[in-house]
Order: C-alpha cells, then structure tokens, then sequence
C-alpha cells in the first residue's frame, strides 16, 4: 500500500529545508521512503505511486475445461507448459474453477491386490 500524495508532497517540501532524519520522523516513514520519493520527484517532476500493471488471467475456466477433457492424465506442470504459466497457477485455477480428476474405485482397488 503507497502513502497519499498529498503527504508525499508535503514531505518533498519538508525535506528541502530539513534533514532526511527530521522529515521521515515528523511524517511517520522511513528514510529511504523519504529518499526515493525526492528522487523521483527529482526526476519525473511528479510524485505519483506507481501504476499497478495486471496481466488477464492466462488460465480461463472454458481453456482449462478443455484441455483437461483433451488431456484427462496430463501433470499440472505440463499443463502449465501449454498455457505459459506455472503448475501452481494450474493447481489454483483446477481448484477456482471446481476441476477434479476422475476417481473410479475399481481399477485402484484391482491395482492394489
């Protein structure tokens, strides 16, 4: 979570006339938060928090449906081969999206004996 602009603001005019330590303790952060923001202040002209930058999901319910009815006995890690992610992407939208592997009791129980 990034702090307000406004407070970042005030701390960038705070620390022109006052130390890195006196303005991180009067604004409640740390120094280095302090540091960087004057920086990019520095550099950019501006003091906005970073614009998060989200990827689609690659593993839809309809792709991950079908390809688990293509391939009923592939591993979540080839799986994760053909949809460019990894396995723990696949185990999570297999769960998301209620996808479990047949069980048939009969051919386990006449492997076992």
């Amino acid at each position: 979570m990034s702090y307000d602009k406004k407070i970042r603001e005030q701390a960038v005019k705070y620390r022109e006339k006052h130390t890195l330590k006196k303005t991180s303790e009067v604004f409640g952060v740390s120094e280095s938060a302090v540091r960087s923001w004057v920086r990019q202040y520095k550099l950019q002209g501006h003091i906005k928090p970073k614009e998060l930058e989200r990827n689609g999901r690659k593993v839809t319910q309809e792709t991950l449906q079908s390809d688990v009815e293509k391939y009923p006995d592939a591993f979540n890690y080839e799986r994760a081969k053909r949809f460019g992610c990894t396995a723990e992407a696949i185990r999570i939208g297999l769960k998301r999206y209620k996808i479990t592997r047949k069980k048939n009791s009969k051919i386990q129980g006449s492997e076992r004996y």
